[in-house]
């Protein structure tokens, strides 16, 4: 016959209560709960949200012009390396760097925003959070675009870049503009649905930020998944030397705008909501 529980070797010290200090140390070591990191994503939503329009409008130019780090890092590689079948990979850690700078900077990006911005608003369902959630997402896509498309401009006319840059840009924004609009619509949902991830992920991520960003963004590069703003970017560069037409370039943008929505608000943010709404 067993003994009870309470008589058992060790049974008081396995029920006493560790001290606060040592609780504390158990509570630091857990991983968040999704609860915690689904409030710390709509918290965050709440205070873009709240913030003025000229915060936000700066915040995204300033977003659209670093993102083309990733078009300038993929070039370079592009440019530097030989044609082998390990190029594309490589390539694609170039494609970070944009991403790194908006992400760790707190700049505003329209792909963030499919996600921080939507949580208030299926927490609330109002017509003011409509309201703002709009606003938030025309101002900072607006500012993005302001942003890619005057970066774009100094590339190709004002020499911002080596002139024996200008071919690798030209060769790795072409890959994006060689895509149907129903194929980038396709590709600009896994991308939307990465850059929602890198948003959920970042509050459990404390210390391993850059390899967080690094990661996830790096796999939208190697897959060729399709970016509005990155894109938005590329065609631009396109467009302005000559080498696309407009009204096929705004197809190719709004099809990707379509995917971007899709995987970061219709898959991702419901998702995130869906399994945290029952513990509320």
């Amino acid at each position: 016959m067993n003994p009870p529980d309470d008589l058992r070797p060790g049974a008081d010290a396995a029920n006493k209560p560790l001290p606060d200090s040592e609780q504390a140390l158990v509570e630091e070591h857990l991983p968040l709960r999704s609860p915690v990191v689904y409030e710390v994503v709509r918290q965050e939503g709440e205070n873009e949200l709240a913030r003025p329009f000229g915060s936000l409008w700066w915040s995204g130019v300033a977003a659209g012009i670093a993102i083309l780090a990733s078009v300038l890092g993929m070039a370079v590689l592009h440019r530097d390396l030989p044609e082998r079948p390990w190029r594309v990979p490589v390539e694609a850690l170039g494609y970070t760097l944009g991403f790194v700078i908006v992400v760790l900077g707190r700049l505003q990006l329209f792909t963030e925003n499919t996600v921080t911005a939507v949580l208030p608003l299926l927490a609330e369902w109002s017509r003011a959070h409509v309201f703002n959630t709009l606003r938030l997402w025309v101002t900072v896509l607006g500012a993005n675009l302001v942003g890619t498309t005057v970066t774009a401009a100094l590339i190709v006319h004002a020499g911002l870049f080596p002139a024996t840059l200008l071919p690798a840009l030209l060769a790795v924004a072409g890959d994006f503009a060689a895509h149907t609009p129903w194929t980038a619509l396709m590709l600009g949902l896994p991308a939307g649905f990465l850059i929602a991830t890198v948003v959920w992920v970042l509050p459990s991520a404390a210390g391993s930020e850059l390899g967080v960003i690094v990661l996830l963004t790096w796999l939208i590069g190697a897959g060729g998944f399709t970016h509005v703003v990155v894109g938005s970017g590329e065609l631009a560069i396109l467009v302005l030397a000559g080498d696309l037409e407009v009204l096929r370039a705004l197809a190719l943008f709004a099809a990707t705008l379509l995917g971007n929505i899709i995987g970061g608000t219709g898959l991702f943010a419901l998702l995130a909501w869906g399994q945290v709404r029952a513990e509320f």
